[in-house]
């Protein structure tokens, strides 16, 4: 018997470049910006259900109603 095992979570890494922050899907091919994180926030969302609309989330190795995990990047630390 084999078990498919299905990811529950879609994870973005956020940079700061810049004038924007830059979203960018790890599993998924998915590339989104704005000017605030709270727009991005918006905007992955939106970017994330337009690149899976009509699709099988399954194809993709994901579970039905998958949540979104996003992992902001700070610049280097600075110390003396």
């Amino acid at each position: 018997m084999y078990y498919i095992c299905m990811k529950h979570i879609i994870q973005f890494q956020i940079s700061k470049g810049d004038k924007y922050y830059i979203a960018q899907g790890i599993e998924l091919a998915i590339v989104t910006q704005a000017k605030t994180l709270d727009k991005l926030a918006q905007n992955i969302l939106e970017a994330t259900a337009l690149h899976l609309e009509g699709e099988d989330p399954a194809d993709f190795g994901l579970a039905p109603s998958p949540s979104v995990f996003i992992n902001f990047e700070l610049p280097q630390v600075q110390y003396a």
